[in-house]
């Protein structure tokens, strides 16, 4: 990974554990996320850090709901987690240092909710952004909250016009930004691009349908939406920067580095990316081989969705198979971070 950042590629950690980032940062990350399953995995892999904090928000507020507790706990790993990139935050005078922290996956269908709960968790620390989902509601609620001069990574994001529809928003909204007397140049926002949840999609399509796939061929298909995004983004120059993420096997990471883009990696994956043979370079502008794009446009329409310019309009992005998935995934690590809390609130 060091080999990676010595080449002016940007990572950051994908993880909820504090003593994770840490490591990460000391080998080059330069920022880091997390959403409700991330803390979910937290409470259940580090107990010894996690149960104490539950035990003692449970203590100090007698009356507080599980959610409430939750979200005391998301707030207190958020805090640590930014105090942690607070000097790289410093030492690059806020361009990078960032922690995304995501709004309550159940507030998906409410603009409102989703632009309030923002600005609350933008409140912590100097240097967190927020994570909101890029469906036609949340790109509303993107656009608001980049207006009011919040830093936002959109995620729940898997495609080109999913991509370009929230740049869209920003640019929108850093108008409104500057129109409102605010420094629009400091919101420098993100772009999440899910790429092996892509796979992962086109993966269960091809079981339901019984599609014959040469094999290898479907792990390619988020390298080839990623690189077509970036194309776009670098012919157009659109506002935000593309950041990579949901990893499955090595190839996500290799073949998609660059200085233009982030990579948000989990803890999990990059410290075997950092025992790997393979040596890092510059692969981001490298086309996918002609026949591997053949097969995948041949065969799959929604391939051709994700990865074409007018694949889809806002409208159907929440129907898209990926979306499903990904939300109903938020949306059960939630219930388990509630069943987690619950625990240590009413300890059987």
């Amino acid at each position: 990974m060091s080999q990676m950042t010595a080449l002016g590629a940007d990572w950051w950690n994908d993880s909820g554990v504090p003593d994770e980032l840490s490591e990460a940062v000391a080998l080059g990350a330069v920022g880091g996320t997390s959403n409700p399953v991330i803390v979910s995995q937290a409470v259940k892999a580090q107990p010894a850090l996690c149960n104490p904090i539950i035990d003692r928000l449970v203590a100090e507020n007698p009356s507080a709901t599980e959610d409430d507790i939750a979200w005391k706990l998301i707030h207190t790993l958020a805090i640590d987690a930014a105090s942690r990139l607070k000097p790289v935050f410093d030492a690059t005078r806020g361009v990078k240092g960032y922690l995304s922290a995501q709004v309550n996956p159940k507030y998906y269908p409410n603009r409102e909710l989703m632009v309030a709960q923002a600005t609350q968790l933008a409140s912590l620390a100097p240097n967190i952004a927020i994570k909101a989902p890029a469906t036609a509601v949340g790109i509303d609620a993107i656009e608001e909250m980049t207006a009011r001069g919040i830093r936002v990574n959109a995620t729940v994001s898997f495609t080109v016009p999913q991509a370009l529809a929230v740049a869209g928003a920003f640019e929108r909204g850093l108008k409104r930004a500057r129109g409102a007397g605010r420094d629009a140049d400091a919101i420098r926002p993100y772009i999440t691009l899910m790429i092996g949840r892509v796979d992962d999609h086109l993966k269960r399509v091809a079981a339901k349908e019984k599609i014959d796939v040469t094999p290898g061929v479907l792990d390619w298909a988020g390298i080839a939406v990623f690189k077509n995004a970036h194309r776009i983004f670098q012919r157009s120059g659109r506002i935000g920067t593309l950041l990579a993420a949901a990893y499955r096997h090595e190839g996500h990471w290799s073949q998609i580095i660059g200085r233009e883009v982030l990579q948000t990696v989990p803890y999990t994956w990059w410290t075997k990316f950092n025992v790997s043979p393979t040596v890092p370079s510059l692969t981001l502008e490298q086309s996918v081989e002609p026949a591997i794009m053949a097969e995948l446009r041949a065969k799959f329409p929604d391939f051709n969705r994700a990865h074409d310019e007018d694949g889809m309009p806002p409208a159907e992005f929440l129907g898209y198979g990926a979306t499903q998935h990904t939300l109903s995934q938020f949306l059960g690590g939630y219930d388990d971070l509630l069943t987690s809390v619950r625990a240590r609130m009413l300890p059987i």
